[in-house]
């Protein structure tokens, strides 16, 4: 089989904003989500700012039950379960508590390093020799895929329930994946997306590492700066976003809002080798990525309107674009508009494909393009290759038609995906 895909449904739970109304709106304006983190202080981080969805007792009431709560530590699963339960909820689709399964539906949600602060607390445990306090809670939440198994519950899927772990391309991928499934008839719909901790324990080996900036703990907004000349580091981020995948005759058939159309992509692998490595991608490897996303995708290279860049405001910025115009073969004045979600709401790791997928889904629903900030004194390497007009430092509201969203990951992984304005024809 070979069908059209469309996007149906959308939810977030971002620095900047945890509903798609909020997201939309911040992220229109530049609004950022980084803020000083007190226990990073105590704790002697080098970075002491970060970006964590706002979330209210009384909001995260609504989607869990008070036994749910009682020991829920894992942040990560808190975000996704709302993200992912308000994608589904904004597709129109409802929430059956009979005993039948929805056998067409399904979801893959990745995650990185999932209820860390659960593994600490029952370490703790069983180091002072509590074995039989662990209680039942500890499996669900410290097991990679304790996400995907709390949205599934929730929801009652029945078709491949999976979660996927790809660094920071899991976002990206999670979303192709489950394209492919839909594609080839295996699902109805899929509920993709990806999520990540907040905390310490999440982004301490990132500070040892010292990719994270140290330069803006006093002024946190203007703390992650993809693009610019001045940009020190990566601002650790947390968070989800979802989205409901749904075969096209589905969504027609039941008249559902259709957001954007996923047209293809590409998943591969440097491999670590030649210029890649587990840190640094391989060159040759994302530019075949990407153009290989294109050619599955039907889509020519003058095509694109907008990429939506991984951009993580480190050295490897000006090396992103040159690979994007290597892939592309376009002139400096053709080459389409290019943003970074990053300096609003930080590098979210694992969620931050699927986060950014969101805004790249609004951008082209709503017909905007949302500003990068924090860029004005461009990188000059970066404007040696590209004209400036195409990073935009204000929002442009105009038409898009087909966006090409990137996410690049540790141990040398390359995802995009393309995604189009949604037409009859």
């Amino acid at each position: 089989m070979d069908n059209r895909v469309v996007i149906t449904g959308l939810g977030v739970c971002a620095p900047n904003g945890t509903t798609i109304d909020e997201f939309s709106d911040a992220i229109r304006q530049g609004i950022s989500g980084i803020r000083h983190q007190p226990d990073l202080e105590a704790l002697n981080f080098s970075c002491q700012i970060a970006g964590k969805p706002p979330l209210s007792e009384e909001r995260i009431s609504q989607y869990f039950t008070p036994l749910e709560l009682r020991n829920l530590n894992s942040t990560g699963i808190l975000y996704g379960v709302i993200a992912g339960l308000d994608a589904w909820k904004d597709a129109g689709l409802n929430i059956e508590n009979n005993n039948e399964p929805d056998w067409d539906s399904g979801t893959i949600f990745g995650t990185g390093t999932s209820g860390i602060d659960k593994f600490r607390w029952a370490i703790n445990k069983i180091d002072a020799l509590e074995i039989k306090k662990l209680g039942s809670s500890v499996v669900i939440q410290t097991m990679a895929s304790g996400v995907s198994a709390f949205i599934s519950g929730k929801l009652g899927l029945g078709n491949q329930i999976s979660t996927n772990s790809s660094a920071c391309a899991t976002g990206v991928e999670s979303i192709m994946m489950a394209y492919e499934r839909i594609k080839t008839g295996q699902a109805r719909r899929m509920l993709a997306g990806s999520t990540s901790d907040s905390g310490p324990y999440i982004w301490g080996g990132f500070d040892a590492m010292k990719v994270c900036t140290f330069k803006h703990n006093h002024d946190p907004e203007k703390g992650s700066r993809p693009m610019s000349a001045t940009a020190s580091g990566f601002v650790p981020g947390s968070g989800a976003g979802a989205l409901v995948l749904e075969s096209l005759e589905s969504a027609l058939a039941r008249k559902a809002k259709i957001y954007a159309e996923v047209c293809g992509g590409h998943i591969n692998s440097g491999g670590q080798r030649g210029l890649g490595s587990m840190t640094a991608p391989n060159p040759t490897a994302v530019q075949r990525c990407i153009r290989a996303a294109l050619k599955n995708a039907g889509i020519e290279a003058d095509e694109i309107d907008v990429i939506n860049g991984h951009l993580t405001a480190t050295t490897k910025d000006a090396l992103e674009i040159e690979n994007w115009k290597a892939a592309l073969q376009l002139s400096d004045c053709s080459f389409p508009y290019i943003n970074s979600l990053k300096g609003m709401i930080g590098h979210c790791i694992a969620a931050s494909g699927s986060i950014e997928c969101v805004a790249s889904i609004l951008e082209l629903s709503e017909g905007f393009i949302f500003p990068n900030i924090n860029c004005e004194d461009l990188n000059p390497e970066i404007t040696a290759l590209i004209d400036s007009k195409c990073i935009p430092q204000t929002a442009i509201h105009q038409p898009i038609n087909i966006l090409a969203k990137a996410s690049f990951g540790f141990g040398d992984i390359n995802a995009c995906i393309i995604f189009k304005k949604y037409s009859h024809e």
